[in-house]
């Protein structure tokens, strides 16, 4: 069994987590390390679904925060256990999970270990499954069985963010565009209708089209129409009568879930799709007075997320969220993924002191 210390520094704490695998699908062991440690905190009320645990501070106070950070990873690929290094004369943490979100998590761990009187009640949620589809998120789960612990005036999400704060997020949509014909042996095309050739216009559109960028309240999101996967092909010596090429578009939070899926079947007029997963994205919503106060905390301005977190999950909810944690989302999901070891302590820090009112 894994065991945490929540006692060392929020930096030691990353290489541990870190170096406890946990790719989407297989969180268990980490989640039962962090299971143990809190569930040793008396300050905390603690409560766990399947491999999401929440704990919360019960002080009474007016205003509640909740602050959650998902533990899963994406797949490894030779890149653990972490290794500390210099790049570009930064001293960092390399290995998969280190930017998106351990860093993160282990930061929110530690002050949920020490901040025993915060200045707000707080909600700390630490969550299972955020890298794979939205119906088998952690947080799903967690609203249809407790959507109480939802509740708060505001949330922040540890996603890396370079240690600044992100308000909103665009929202995410995926699709399958199809297309078919007529299978043949090879040596007699002409018999037959070849369905990958049938792709060409999905490809010509997808390279024809120039993203928006749109301002919502202040803040410019920009969107993406990409294919991401491509499938088709019987055997070496077969005409396909079958092409799926899977798109992923990336849309503004002025948009709704079905508006982006209207403008995706309009810019694939005439051929076959399916919309296969989506999540709405976030409006910014810093104008609460506890994003204000966070803000004026930890002095930062506001930039827009690019990609889709669970602070949308929260602004459906009516509770204001922004992303705020340490290392480059541009690592994310990178072989070189990697986090500077004073990102980690500048967005301890900065969280320290706006909770603890010091």
């Amino acid at each position: 069994m894994a065991l945490l210390d929540l006692s060392v520094s929020s930096v030691e704490l990353t290489r541990n987590i870190c170096d406890i695998p946990s790719v989407s699908g297989d969180e268990r062991v980490l989640a039962d390390a962090i299971h143990d440690a809190i569930s040793a905190l008396a300050h905390l009320e603690v409560y766990r679904d399947g491999d999401t645990i929440v704990a919360r501070t019960n002080l009474g106070r007016p205003q509640r925060v909740v602050i959650a950070g998902h533990i899963d990873t994406v797949p490894i690929n030779d890149n653990l256990p972490t290794r500390d290094t210099v790049v570009d004369g930064i001293p960092v943490i390399w290995g998969r999970g280190t930017v998106d979100m351990k860093a993160g998590t282990a930061v929110q761990l530690k002050l949920a270990a020490e901040l025993v009187e915060p200045r707000v009640d707080i909600t700390w949620m630490w969550y299972d499954h955020e890298e794979v589809d939205a119906d088998l998120n952690g947080l799903t789960r967690l609203a249809r069985t407790r959507p109480d612990l939802f509740q708060g005036d505001f949330a922040i999400l540890g996603e890396p963010s370079n240690g600044a704060v992100e308000g909103g997020c665009n929202g995410n949509l995926r699709a399958i565009v199809r297309t078919h014909g007529v299978r043949a042996h090879s040596a007699r095309a002409w018999v037959g209708e070849n369905a990958i050739h049938k792709a060409a216009p999905v490809l010509a559109r997808l390279a024809e089209y120039r993203p928006r960028e749109v301002p919502v309240e202040g803040l410019v999101y920009r969107e993406g129409l990409n294919a991401v996967r491509i499938r088709g092909g019987v055997a070496g010596n077969v005409i396909p009568d079958l092409c799926e090429v899977e798109v992923n578009y990336r849309f503004a939070p002025n948009r709704d879930l079905a508006e982006a899926e209207a403008h995706v079947r309009e810019v694939f007029a005439g051929l076959e799709v399916e919309v296969v997963d989506g999540a709405a994205g976030a409006r910014p919503g810093l104008d609460a007075p506890l994003a204000q106060e966070f803000l004026a905390a930890v002095n930062a301005e506001p930039r827009p997320k690019y990609g889709w977190t669970d602070v949308a999950r929260f602004s459906a909810l009516g509770v204001p969220a922004v992303n705020y944690g340490p290392g480059d989302p541009s690592l994310a999901h990178h072989d070189e993924e990697r986090v500077p070891i004073a990102q980690i302590e500048a967005v301890e820090h900065g969280l320290r002191a706006w909770l603890a009112g010091s």
